[in-house]
């Protein structure tokens, strides 16, 4: 694996970029995006296979006035790898991993997906914390911060970040790490794509068996509080190995579900326990709070398995918006009104998602990384998901007064990867870092050319002080 020294390439010429532009056949494949509310045109799309092609790509969208947005997997529900009148940077051809089985790292390049790392670790029994849908791009899910199953054991993905590669705005290449950069490595950890264009990530890697106790429970409608409240007091205290996420949804037409039960709104308890499997039933049955389930395919699966389990569900060119709200706890009023809400629930793809954090997310310190929600212990995050475009009004309509209702047993602040709109919120995305990161923003991208995402404007210039040249 090459090493995690800086590069420090100057500007780069830009005659050799690949760009589709409107008139190329391929043009309107590639500018579709997981979200298909998303219907944006690109001025030009630049293909790119090697970090060279990125700084050229950069530095002729700075030339031009254009802003740039970049394509990793594409599965943002916000749509931030494609925007009107920008240049979109694609890494589609950068999927490249390298596992060092001596040092336990992975290198991956920056276009790569959570199926092309797992797939590459697992043959060594090696995982680094990704998220939950195999098809999510590593970049995008990285630089939010990334939570998943494996989060409460080992930590967000950024914890596990050693070092990446970057594309400034003035088409440098540089590797940000704790030794260099480090200002710049602290802000991509948790700040998004507002820096730089990351064309690759050098990951820790731990040691986890290819076999983990996974699978979805069902629960009946009338038993979703009990089971809530149930999971609400037991979930903080499960060992680190376990996570668990719980979904209002409608049921699927599964054989474990009684067909009289297919198309019922439910409760499922998603679980992932990657520790001792004669203890892990035990630990899951406290979460259950004696209800009996309607149906269960809780077993041991290969963990590559259990990282797609969730792809159908969450399948490419479906309509999305989501909300995203941050609990230290989930009371007794919460879980009344999110069961309230599960009746009128617009479509049947349509679901209130909790997610679960603490254990390892929590033991690193609020300053170490961007990512500000350190203390939150669920997230809760309303997703409405539909097919005709007709019903936009009415799906999103009821996902904002539902998200308004849950805001109010919320505390501030929302994951950045989870949140559906781009304008007015960085406050909520970053929180009490917004400030900082401001500030590092105005040394590497003070003209904000990196903006189509929740933005950070650049600090302004004071009038007796001048920022230090970017990598200073």
């Amino acid at each position: 694996m090459p090493g995690n020294t800086s590069n420090n390439s100057g500007p780069q010429s830009t005659a050799q970029l690949d760009l589709i532009t409107k008139e190329h056949p391929d043009y309107d494949q590639l500018r579709q995006v997981w979200n298909a509310t998303v219907d944006r045109y690109p001025s030009a799309i630049a293909r790119c296979r090697r970090s060279e092609d990125v700084s050229n790509a950069v530095l002729q969208a700075a030339a031009t006035g254009l802003p740039v947005s970049v394509r990793g997997g594409g599965h943002n529900i916000a749509g931030t790898a494609v925007a009107d009148d920008a240049l979109m940077i694609d890494l589609a051809e950068m999927r490249a991993v390298e596992i060092d089985v001596s040092s336990k790292k992975a290198r991956v390049q920056g276009g790569a997906t959570w199926a092309n790392l797992d797939t590459a670790a697992q043959v060594h029994g090696l995982v680094t914390p990704g998220g939950v849908v195999s098809e999510t791009g590593v970049g995008g899910l990285t630089l939010g911060g990334g939570i998943g199953w494996l989060a409460r054991r080992f930590g967000l993905t950024i914890d596990n970040l050693l070092s990446a590669e970057i594309v400034l705005a003035d088409g440098r290449i540089i590797t940000a790490s704790k030794e260099e950069h480090a200002d710049l490595f602290w802000a991509i950890r948790g700040g998004s794509g507002n820096f730089g264009v990351v064309t690759s990530f050098t990951f820790q890697l731990h040691h986890l068996s290819d076999q983990v106790l996974f699978g979805p429970t069902f629960f009946a409608l009338e038993d979703a509080a009990r089971v809530l409240n149930a999971y609400a007091t037991h979930a903080p205290n499960l060992p680190r190995e376990a996570c668990v996420w719980a979904n209002i949804m409608t049921a699927p037409a599964l054989p474990i579900l009684p067909e009289s039960h297919h198309g019922d709104k439910v409760l499922n308890l998603m679980q992932c326990h990657t520790g001792d499997p004669q203890k892990a039933r035990t630990d899951l049955a406290k979460l259950y709070g004696g209800a009996t389930p309607l149906g269960s395919a809780l077993e041991a699966r290969p963990f590559i398995e259990a990282q797609s389990f969730l792809d159908p569900v969450y399948e490419f060119g479906a309509r999305n918006y989501w909300r995203a709200h941050n609990h230290q706890h989930l009371g007794p009023a919460l879980i009344d009104l999110l069961v309230e809400l599960a009746p009128s629930l617009p479509t049947p793809e349509s679901e209130i998602l909790i997610c679960q954090l603490g254990g390892a997310v929590a033991d690193v310190p609020d300053t170490e990384t961007a990512f500000p929600h350190r203390r939150t212990q669920f997230l809760s995050t309303p997703g409405v998901r539909w097919r005709n475009p007709g019903d936009d009004v009415q799906v999103i309509g009821w996902l904002k007064d539902a998200s308004s209702r849950i805001a109010k047993h919320a505390t501030p602040g929302g994951y950045v990867n989870f949140i559906t709109e781009t304008a007015d919120t960085s406050a909520r995305a970053y929180g009490q870092n917004l400030e900082r990161l401001s500030r590092i923003k105005r040394r590497y991208d003070p003209d904000n050319l990196f903006r189509v995402n929740q933005n950070i404007v650049p600090a302004p210039v004071s009038d007796t002080q001048r920022d230090a040249a970017p990598g200073t």
